[in-house]
Order: C-alpha cells, then structure tokens, then sequence
C-alpha cells in the first residue's frame, strides 16, 4: 500500500508536464474550432495516440499508479485543454473501467487493448447505463438482457442515452437487466463486440458544452452477444443472483462499481476547467487596467481570485484523497468519491463564473475562452451522478440512514 502523499514523485512529475505540454501544443489551439464544428476530433485523437496517450498502456499505467494519482492528474491537464476534447480522448476510459470494474482478467486483457486499437487503426469504447426513463435511478433500467442457452448467446433488447462515444464506439460495454424484480441487483454488464448485429446509434446531441465529444443514444434490437461477453461471466453471475434472491448483501452492482472508480477521475476534469479559468482571469485581472490601475488591486477582484484558489486546491484535496483510497483499497466510508465529483464540479461552474464576472464583456464573447470553459462546466453537476445524487450518497454514508 501506498502512502498518501501530496508530494508527486519524479515519474509523476514528468507524466503530468507530458500531458501538460501536449493539452497547450495541441489541444487548446484547436478547442474554439472543434467546439464550433460539434464534431468528435479525430486528428487530435490521432495526434494523442501517436505519443501514446490515447492507449491501453497508458491508462492501465495510470490505473496501476501506487499511489493513484496519475488518473486524476491526466485527466485534469487534459480538461485543462479543453474539456469537450479531452473527453473525445478520455471517454474510452469509461468503456474500458466497466470492464474492468465487472470482468475478469482475462476479458480485461482480451478486450482492453481493443477498446483503444491502434495508433494506425484508432477504436473507441463506450459505456451505456443512463436511459430515456432512468437517468440517476439505475435500478429502473429497462433494458433486458435474456439468455438463449441452445446458442450461448445473451439476447439484448433496449435503448441507452447521454452515452458518450454512443454509437460511433468499437466497443460497447452494456448496462442491462437479466431479472427485473431484483432491479439493480439484477443487473449485468455485457461487451457487445465491433460489427455486431443490432446495435445502432439513435439521436445525436446537441449539446450546452463539452460539444467536442460525440454523446448519443444507442439502440439495441435482438443484439446477440456470446456467453463469453458476459462481463465476469455465468457462474459468478448466477451465484449473485441467487444470492439476492435469498435476501443476502450484494457486494457490488454493475453500474456503481464502474462510477465509484471514476468519480474521482471526472472531479479531476471539473478541476482542470476551473484551474484554466482562474489562470486565465488572474492574468487578465493583472493586466486590465481601469480607473489608473490593475483591477486585481480592487478588493472586490482580489478576493475572488483568492477564492478560486481556495476552491481548486480543495478540490484536488478530496480528489486525489479519493483516488488513493480507491487505489489502496480504503473503503469510502463517508461517501469520499462522491465528495470529490461533487465538490469539483460545483467548483468549476462558480469559479467560471467568477472568471467571467472578472472579465465582464470580454469574458461573454467567444473571442475569449471563459464563456466556453463556463458552458462545459455545468455538465459536471449532472452526469455520471448528479450534486443531488452524490449529497444523497454521502448523507446515506454518514449516517447510515437510508434516505429516500
């Protein structure tokens, strides 16, 4: 086990001013065009799969990083960047932690490699839990999946929505329901391979913010999958069914477990938008001058400043705490993970904010990046577990009450 440390080692160092450099060089000159153009970036992608970023290797290193630190901290430089396009880059990963989160080892190395596919053959991943009438209650999902024991093959039926990469993915790891009456204990998650009969893309979004990365629904209508493409597979899924059907405590639930190891990762996102915003309106704020000096040395502008980054160092606080408890092993005893998404993400939308009070006009126009870095925020309140759904997490937690 690691010990918690706010020091970053040199590998973690170098890491992060690799990804750094490669978000200022690359991304952030191209954020306002891929923003405008609503299109999921692949020149980018493909310029982050050269240097091996957009790779297997890559984000198991980080996911296998002692201390559990080089996630968030990848995940902050690239929304650093530019969120919408980080995302594009980043969204595979989702794919990818369900499988990880709900398969075995062997589906992990089987299936890993091929989410990302190649610097010369890029492929994406794509993980669908929220549907048309089940947003943040994953327990009313309606989409089935039914065994068909002659064939070995697992029969899926239903629509996912808000999933980013849906339907342009390679690879889609599925959210659906094999015994309805269980609700969310009687859930699994499924790998539905490339070129797979019955999966489709339904509507694209058009979307407030983070409009670089494609989000759509994805249509499954008598999908068949193997038996093989069960994450976790049969036996251990039957064992668990019993087990709920016997009134027994589950240990873990398809959906949850992938969105308790990627909270911290998406309050680190959050966290990168707010620290380009506050680096952004500090420089302004000492370099605009308004009635004979720099409007920083106005109390009402240095106190916001001073804010903003209080806010951003506690929120990579309950970030990278999370991630370590996560990657050692901790129990989220007080609902940790949840804290970190929810502070973040709170943070992100009042610092830009804040940001575009500091810049009035200047920070409302597009010739300035704030107004874009504000519209990408909100998103961090609402998916992958709304403020409201995490308070009710870490209320649950401390209180040992269940709050309906």
């Amino acid at each position: 086990m690691s010990d918690f440390s706010l020091e970053l080692n040199e590998d973690q160092l170098q890491i992060q001013k690799w990804v750094h450099d490669f978000s200022e060089q690359v991304i952030r000159p191209a954020a306002h065009e891929w923003d405008e153009r609503e299109e999921t970036p692949w020149p980018i992608i493909e310029e982050a799969a050269k240097v091996g970023i957009y790779s297997f290797d890559f984000i198991t290193q980080c996911f296998f990083d002692e201390a559990g630190l080089l996630m968030p901290i990848a995940n902050e430089e690239l929304a650093w960047g530019d969120a919408g396009i980080g995302l594009a880059i980043l969204g595979t990963t989702l794919g990818l932690a369900g499988i990880a989160a709900n398969g075995t080892p062997e589906q992990l190395m089987e299936w890993g490699p091929q989410c990302f596919g190649t610097p010369e053959k890029i492929q994406m991943a794509a993980f669908a839990v929220s549907e048309p009438d089940a947003g943040s209650d994953v327990s009313s999902l309606r989409t089935r999946a039914v065994y068909d024991e002659a064939k070995d093959e697992w029969v899926l039926n239903g629509t996912k929505t808000w999933i980013t990469n849906g339907g342009i993915a390679d690879i889609h790891v599925v959210v659906a329901s094999v015994d309805p009456d269980l609700k969310s204990r009687g859930q699994a998650s499924f790998i539905v391979p490339p070129g797979t009969p019955g999966i489709s893309q339904g509507q694209k979004f058009s979307k407030m913010g983070i409009r670089a990365s494609h989000t759509a629904e994805v249509v499954l209508d008598d999908c068949r999958v193997p038996g093989s493409c069960l994450l976790g597979g049969k036996e251990r899924l039957d064992e668990k069914l019993a087990r709920a059907r016997e009134g027994k405590r589950s240990t873990s639930q398809a959906a949850m477990a992938t969105f308790e190891a990627s909270r911290p990762s998406v309050g680190a996102q959050a966290l990168g938008i707010a620290r380009a915003a506050y680096e952004y309106s500090l420089d302004y704020a000492k370099e605009r001058k308004a009635f004979g000096r720099a409007i920083i040395e106005n109390q009402g502008i240095a106190f916001k400043i001073a804010d903003m980054k209080t806010r951003i160092d506690a929120s990579r606080l309950l970030v990278w705490r999370a991630a370590w408890m996560g990657r050692n092993g901790k129990k989220f005893e007080a609902g940790e993970g949840s804290m970190s998404k929810l502070f973040a993400g709170e943070t992100a939308v009042w610092v830009t904010e804040q940001a575009i009070q500091i810049m009035g006009g200047y920070g409302y126009i597009r010739e300035h990046p704030v107004e874009r870095w504000h519209r990408d925020s909100k998103i961090y309140t609402i998916f992958e577990g709304t403020s409201e759904i995490q308070r009710l997490i870490i209320a649950r937690a401390v209180s040992g009450v269940y709050i309906p």
